[in-house]
């Protein structure tokens, strides 16, 4: 045993011996090792992509079970509502009942779970700390899977998207990261939605950055184009790659092509702001029904399957119906009403679906509108014997045109269009149709299908900016960090004094159940009760708290709150989700912002040298 000892003794000897002498060199060694910042985040989206590839893959499967279960079939939703035809009935009674089951999923789930807490991905990017809930987004998933499923007119890109980015920022919760790097989590999960519902990667890259992020500098772009690139790779592998829809190959070789193009972006620039109008309408009608949310579900169903009564094609987001216009060249006059018929239809359904608070997408119904709006203005010049293109150029240049103009995204919509057709001679007319369908919706309605919600809660999202280099200008958001622990607004005076002794802050946020920001407490003001005796228990921290601080909000530029960082007295500036809701979601050390804004005025005015 004692020898045994002995030896052990001098290889421990001899070890620390070795590491006195090495230790410079391992340090060197740990520091080539460590993982840089972009690369952690390339390998993180790496990650995420698989995850955004397997969870379509699943959320398919688990759609068609459910299809099957409910409905005995897994064919597409058009094919049966028309095999219904004989049954109208039932195509009342099954979008009914499934509104009904979704509405009850959402209000009984939310319900059971709690508060969720912000759900909507974009408002956690822009005004949040990038933290989804998943018990949340499976509520959401669940319902969301139950509408598409018995008829509702939505997409199935949406859910897939939110669950996905869901899943990347519970990824990142989980690494305790911060929440910079956990917003730019959530727009690789949406990247690689988008990029494994569509097989678009390149569509789900610049959706993610211009969409979601608002940002296309290169520390950005690359994770987003890594996960989108692995979803799309791992998506092919179970569905395999085909273009979704086919349109006869034609050449834009003659100037006097492109004329009906340009009417037929006006044409969805003015049809995207009335869609747009009607989503916001329709809600406004949905919330003053006084009937809970499972009501509201139920009456929209119902109000979709009278709709499809004479229009089966309005069931689901449109994928079949969309084909088929792909594929129609006649110029009857009653196919001509039949397909006006059809646009109006869908675009009714889709907004009374929306607007009742169903939880889906709407790009696919979007590109179906375009879609249905290329048919009609194809089929007219046809009836009339003017020599144009296919009609079914005309729906495909139709479907980006109206993407365009309800995203203001005509980068975007050129692309997915481009990539789900994988036709390039359209690209001409695609261009320009999108580029005027975004200027029209522009101007006639302001906002787009996804910063309107924002913009009710006094967000700003500036997506533009006329001044050189904004885009790579610092927001709070990319500073902010976990807020300051705050005090509840019943919390005795006595638990608040034991905060202070234990944490070297100076001051302390003070909300309410619900988090918002009520107010805060000084260290400073705090001396004058420190000589009371037994009444000092009857004292809560709202009786001594100051009212609320100055406030920022993550979407605020660094250079636009100088004035307020300049003004406070706090070390920490806390940061609230929007001025209306109040509710506290990070800080921002203020030395840090005031010596980022420093650098950045002494790089503007150091002299150029000649």
């Amino acid at each position: 045993m004692g020898v045994a000892w002995n030896k052990v003794s001098r290889l421990l000897a001899f070890v620390r011996a070795w590491l006195r002498t090495h230790w410079r060199r391992l340090l060197v060694l740990r520091d080539k090792l460590r993982l840089s910042e972009e690369t952690l985040h390339i390998c993180s989206a790496g990650v995420v992509g698989v995850v955004g590839g397997m969870a379509n893959y699943v959320f398919n499967l688990l759609n068609e079970l459910f299809r099957w279960l409910v409905l005995g079939s897994t064919a597409d939703m058009v094919r049966i509502a028309r095999d219904l035809e004989h049954l109208p009935v039932h195509k009342l009674l099954v979008p009914a009942l499934g509104g009904l089951a979704a509405g009850a999923v959402l209000y009984w789930g939310l319900r059971l779970i709690g508060t969720p807490g912000r759900t909507n991905l974009l408002e956690v990017v822009v005004a949040g700390d990038g933290r989804l809930p998943l018990r949340g987004t499976l509520v959401g998933t669940t319902a969301a899977m139950v509408s598409i499923n018995t008829g509702a007119s939505i997409g199935r890109e949406g859910a897939v998207i939110q669950l996905c980015a869901t899943l990347a920022s519970k990824l990142g919760q989980l690494m305790r990261w911060p929440p910079y790097r956990l917003r730019l989590l959530i727009a690789c999960g949406a990247a690689s939605g988008i990029a494994a519902c569509y097989n678009a990667p390149i569509a789900g890259a610049v959706f993610a950055a211009q969409i979601v992020l608002g940002n296309f500098s290169m520390s950005l772009f690359a994770p987003l184009v890594f996960a989108s690139v692995i979803a799309a790779v791992v998506s092919r592998s179970f569905f395999g790659i085909e273009p979704w829809y086919v349109v006869p190959e034609f050449e834009v070789t003659r100037l006097a092509q492109l004329p009906w193009f340009v009417v037929l972006g006006l044409l969805a620039g003015v049809c995207g702001a009335v869609f747009l109008k009607s989503l916001r309408l329709s809600e406004q009608l949905f919330l003053r029904i006084r009937l809970p949310l499972y009501g509201r579900l139920a009456l929209a169903g119902l109000a979709v399957g009278l709709i499809s009564l004479p229009f089966p094609e309005i069931w689901g987001n449109g994928y079949t119906a969309t084909n088929e216009l792909l594929g129609h060249g006649t110029s009857h006059a009653s196919e001509i009403w039949m397909v006006l018929g059809l646009l109006v239809a869908k675009l009714v359904a889709t907004s009374i679906t929306v607007g009742a608070g169903t939880v889906g997408g709407v790009f696919t119904p979007t590109m179906f509108l375009g879609a249905a709006t290329g048919c009609l203005l194809g089929q007219t010049l046809h009836a009339f014997g003017i020599p144009t293109p296919p009609t079914g150029a005309f729906v495909l240049v139709g479907m980006a045109g109206m993407l365009a103009a309800t995203t203001h995204s005509p980068l975007l919509a050129m692309i997915i269009v481009f990539e789900l057709s994988l036709n390039y001679s359209l690209m001409p007319p695609l261009m320009l149709a999108c580029v005027l369908a975004t200027l029209v919706a522009r101007g006639l309605h302001t906002e787009s299908v996804y910063t309107e919600p924002l913009r009710r809660k006094g967000l700003q999202l500036e997506r533009e900016s006329a001044r050189l280099g904004a885009a790579s200008e610092k927001t709070i958001g990319d500073l902010m960090r976990e807020p300051v622990p705050p005090v509840r607004d019943d919390t005795p005076f006595r638990q608040v004094t034991e905060r202070f002794l234990r944490s070297s802050y100076n001051h302390l946020p003070v909300v309410d159940r619900s988090q918002r920001l009520l107010g805060s407490v000084a260290l400073h003001d705090l001396k004058e009760f420190l000589t009371a005796g037994y009444e000092l228990d009857t004292v809560i921290a709202s009786d001594v708290m100051r009212p609320p601080p100055p406030r920022l909000t993550p979407d605020q530029k660094l250079a636009d709150v100088l004035p307020l960082l300049l003004a406070s007295e706090l070390r920490n500036v806390p940061v609230v989700n929007n001025l209306i809701e109040n509710q506290l979601v990070g800080a921002i050390a203020r030395a840090e912002a005031l010596s980022l804004l420093s650098e950045a005025i002494a790089a503007r005015s150091a002299p150029k040298i000649e």
